[in-house]
């Protein structure tokens, strides 16, 4: 068993095709995988039924709101043609759209143009701000990725637009009336105390979450350790994904992860009812 139920296509902000991830898991012996671009289904159901050697799960990633925090949800075993669910992924990227629309506005009066048309060339149905500091990077007003964030795309930046996205209540429901499980997605990176991780984790169990992220790329050991006995204490499932986007970064690629221990393994999501598909 070599799960990755975290990773990302050109269809969000990932670099590659999804057939590139299929491919790329097999190379590194993934069994089953989880697509979960943001705010957009990638699922192809011909393409699943003709892959062998290796099995694809239905998932999404969601960001949502939850105390004035963006925070991510990933739902797998969706049903990705659920109508509700599609309808709540359209509104948000359209709320996207009207963002990154304004950072443009906002870049214009900072004398750089053309980040519209950039962000319409891409193959990407939901732009983030990973792509904007794409554009200021290839066009050489930022030297690299983290001095585009603090010059102009963090919460003091110089164009940073608020994202007005759905509630982590409405998210969950979403994801569990298409027949999904609400996973909460790398908590560990939401600069949380333990106290308000566990106050979120409470709020999101309450609401119908059933996992949370125990391993993910690039986590240190503690945080692990901490992450699984959170979900241990609230009989929640534990996930595991990279959170793949690019091959160039030799950290995060797919099924490069640290392997939950013997105690977390209790409560992997592979024990879940709907894991055995």
């Amino acid at each position: 068993m070599n799960p990755d139920l975290h990773c990302h296509s050109h269809n969000s902000d990932g670099q590659h095709s999804p057939e590139f991830l299929i491919s790329r898991a097999r190379e590194n012996g993934i069994t089953h995988l989880s697509i979960t671009d943001h705010d957009v289904i990638t699922w192809n159901e011909e393409a699943s039924r003709q892959l062998t050697g290796i099995q694809l799960i239905p998932g999404v990633e969601i960001s949502c709101q939850w105390e004035s925090r963006e925070i991510h949800v990933v739902g797998l075993f969706i049903s990705p043609t659920q109508n509700e669910l599609q309808e709540l992924l359209y509104k948000q990227r359209q709320v996207r759209v009207r963002r990154f629309q304004t950072m443009d506005q906002k870049l214009r009066e900072q004398d750089i143009y053309g980040l519209t048309d950039f962000l319409q060339a891409l193959p990407s149905q939901t732009w983030t701000r990973s792509h904007v500091a794409g554009f200021l990077i290839d066009n050489g007003h930022c030297k690299n990725w983290q001095k585009a964030f603090t010059r102009f795309l963090s919460r003091k930046g110089k164009v940073y637009v608020p994202f007005e996205c759905h509630s982590l209540e409405t998210v969950v429901k979403a994801i569990v009336d298409a027949n999904g499980i609400a996973v909460l997605a790398h908590p560990g990176r939401y600069g949380l105390s333990k106290s308000r991780l566990e106050k979120l984790f409470r709020e999101f169990v309450a609401l119908g979450g059933q996992a949370l992220e125990g391993s993910y790329g690039n986590i240190d050991s503690a945080t692990r350790k901490h992450l699984c006995q959170l979900a241990i204490a609230y009989d929640a499932y534990i996930s595991v994904g990279s959170d793949f986007h690019d091959a160039s970064r030799h950290w995060t690629d797919l099924g490069k992860l640290p392997a939950l221990d013997t105690d977390s393994n209790k409560n992997a999501i592979w024990n879940h009812p709907r894991w055995h598909f």
